[in-house]
């Protein structure tokens, strides 16, 4: 039983489905295909707004292309230190945008502190010497399971829009954060001034598609050349986009996301009853973070749980539930946490 990642769950019936209607005939190529442009009416529909979108393989892809497109070699990228751009992209972001820095700022929860950035963003602004702070990313849901909420978003919104930067949003676990606020897709990104959003889609669902959501669309035409030059362009998107569409028809999406969320709020509730487990942080998504003894960390392990450790420091442990966990899987590894903790 796989608590390591959502990445290893498989993909629903809806969009299997939909790759085998793709695979049906003729279709135009490089986007133009109708499941394409049904992804664009519902992802405007979603945002409330007019956007462009480009499908990628990857998180790491729209991230690196995203950020290229708002930085310029000699910028700067201020996110947080334990951010997925800073730590897991292997150096994706510095390659893609010709050499810019990552400049790692601290906070609470994975979340960027505002007072750091207040300061961040106008350090040796227009100093030749120096990187010129470019843009802000922020990720949502954080790395360790946090939610920024629309007030949080917004404060950054203000202090990076007031400082002539833009606004980046990792959205790899997108899903879960608007599940997790109830709060709207529009809320949570443009009208906080986000720029342009990595809408992840393969944590919760799709096989081999992710999306760049553009709400700024004079960014658009640069991003494109990018994408292609960067061999993501692909010429049978439909095989992108069809996944894309099913996983956003009759809120699929919204479903898997609260489901992993409150798998991972029954794996937290359950951990508060075993003696000796430490609590790191709220679990507002699908991970969280606890100490547990060691002998609870080998128990588990022996019984055939697959989870990450000894990463973080002593004894800490990163749990994450997906769309495909069950109540079952959960109350299994309650128990054998309880048992190895006697």
């Amino acid at each position: 039983m796989i608590f390591s990642s959502d990445n290893t769950a498989a993909t629903p019936p809806e969009i299997l489905d939909a790759l085998t209607r793709a695979a049906s005939g003729p279709a135009l190529p490089y986007g133009a295909d109708e499941h394409s442009d049904s992804v664009r009416r519902r992802l405007a529909d979603l945002f409330e707004r007019d956007v462009d979108v480009l499908f990628v393989s990857t998180g790491t892809a729209a991230n690196a292309l995203g950020l290229a497109t708002l930085t310029p070699p000699w910028g700067s990228v201020l996110c947080h230190r334990d951010s997925h751009v800073n730590n897991d992209e292997c150096g994706a972001p510095e390659f893609y945008t010709a050499g810019a820095k990552l400049v790692p700022l601290g906070g609470a929860d994975a979340k960027i502190d505002p007072d750091e950035l207040r300061t961040a963003v106008r350090y040796k602004k227009g100093d030749v010497h120096s990187v010129e702070p470019s843009v802000v990313s922020v990720t949502q849901a954080t790395e360790t399971g946090a939610v920024y909420t629309v007030d949080e978003l917004r404060e950054l919104g203000a202090i990076t829009k007031d400082a002539g930067l833009r606004l980046h949003m990792d959205g790899a676990r997108f899903a879960g954060a608007v599940a997790s606020l109830g709060a709207t897709p529009a809320a949570l990104t443009w009208r906080a001034g986000v720029d342009l959003l990595s809408f992840g889609a393969t944590k919760n669902g799709t096989m081999t598609a992710d999306a760049i959501v553009v709400f700024d669309r004079a960014l658009t035409p640069e991003l494109s050349f990018r994408a292609k030059r960067a061999g993501q362009l692909t010429a049978k998107t439909r095989f992108q986009s069809a996944q894309v569409d099913a996983y956003l028809t009759d809120g699929l999406w919204l479903r898997n996301a609260a489901h992993a969320n409150a798998m991972a709020a029954r794996l937290q509730d359950g951990l508060k009853a075993v003696p000796g487990v430490e609590l790191l942080g709220a679990a507002d998504a699908n991970i969280l973070f606890v100490r547990l003894p060691q002998p609870v960390i080998d128990g588990l392990l022996a019984d055939g749980f697959v989870f990450y450790h000894d990463r973080w420091g002593p004894g800490v442990v990163r749990l994450v539930t997906s769309f495909a966990t069950t109540e079952e899987e959960v109350d299994a590894l309650l128990a054998g946490a309880g048992r190895h903790a006697v």
